[in-house]
């Protein structure tokens, strides 16, 4: 059976093709409904299916979106990935995910990959974004939104949290239980000092201990962000002989292995240590106890970046200020803390 083409439905519809494609496309140009409908059941009864490649390489542009994150094993960055694909499938675009498990080398590998796809635009969850990588955005002049991160190396539209005044909230509550002072479990040494959001947790921890008075020096403690790491880190904690009463971490992830080391242990949650998170995954309502945490609207986030990242006026010009739309954070109290 010979392919169906676009002049066969311009022929049935009794249209041009170049109608045929504004119907397809929707757009440039706007066409009758009557001629629009005429369109579509010709389409219909004929089983058109359009060529996309031959679509991108008209337009020099696709049907994707390409989504560049850390580790999607990490609950936050997975309910994140799946946040953008929910709103990029409302746009009626598609998803590509880059995994860069914090690797620099990945990171550029994936947007060479994306940008030569001809990609509608891009979402980059980065870290530390390095030269070469902010090199590659420019030269390839690409619709690019920063989302959870804003690195320095490149000054582009971002949709971030709260991080600073959200950790804020969650120490002062860890203190307002009477607390003597607040541990926190923050990033390692290779976590960017600005930019970063474990950078702005940490440094909302310490804001937050400064309004009380009380000293944090000594008190904080490096970990990765996952679990695993995390709860080696609680046990070295937990076990020595000046136990906090209570720890921020800078993570949920981070939380779970603190509470996981806590058990283990024998220690009381929340009796006789409090702990809070931060990023309210799905899990943290399923730890035990229910982890307390500071939660921001990933879904209402995805779809600011996704409506960015399509948007023709993106590279508008103002100060940073103005590119940057942040989004509020909020307490979500649960037992972990001490709450009933």
């Amino acid at each position: 059976m010979a392919k169906v083409t676009r002049d066969d439905v311009a022929r049935l519809a009794g249209t041009s093709t170049a109608v045929v494609s504004y119907v397809i496309n929707n757009g440039p140009r706007p066409v009758a409904p009557a001629t629009r409908e005429r369109v579509l059941a010709a389409i219909k009864e004929l089983g058109y299916r359009p060529d996309r490649v031959a679509q991108a390489m008209a337009s020099r542009r696709t049907d994707l979106i390409g989504l560049i994150i850390p580790d999607a094993r990490q609950p936050f960055f997975g309910e994140m990935a799946h946040a953008v694909e929910q709103a990029a499938s409302e746009r009626g675009k598609m998803v590509l995910v880059g995994n860069t498990d914090y690797i620099g080398e990945r990171e550029v590998h994936y947007l060479r990959a994306f940008l030569g796809m001809r990609v509608s635009g891009l979402i980059l969850v980065s870290h530390a974004l390095n030269d070469l990588a902010a090199a590659e955005i420019e030269a390839w002049d690409a619709r690019v939104v920063l989302m959870h991160e804003r690195p320095e190396a490149i000054d582009d539209v971002a949709v971030v949290t709260d991080d600073l005044g959200g950790a804020q909230l969650a120490v002062r509550h860890l203190l307002e239980h009477g607390n003597e002072y607040v541990a926190c479990v923050g990033g390692t040494a290779e976590t960017p000092a600005v930019g970063d959001p474990v950078s702005d947790h940490v440094e909302g921890w310490r804001r937050a201990m400064d309004e009380a008075g009380i000293p944090t020096e000594g008190r904080l403690f490096e970990a990765p962000y996952n679990r695993y790491d995390a709860y080696r880190v609680g046990l070295e904690i937990l076990s020595g002989p000046n136990r906090p009463p209570a720890i921020f971490c800078s993570t949920d992830d981070q939380a779970i292995g603190v509470l996981r080391a806590a058990r283990e242990l024998r220690i009381d949650v929340p009796g006789e240590l409090a702990v809070a998170g931060f990023d309210d995954i799905k899990e943290a309502a399923l730890a035990d106890p229910p982890l307390t945490t500071v939660a921001s609207d990933r879904s209402a986030m995805a779809r600011a970046a996704v409506d960015l990242v399509l948007d023709d006026g993106l590279r508008v010009a103002g100060s940073r200020r103005e590119r940057l739309k942040v989004f509020p954070s909020r307490l979500v109290v649960r037992q972990s803390c001490g709450c009933a």
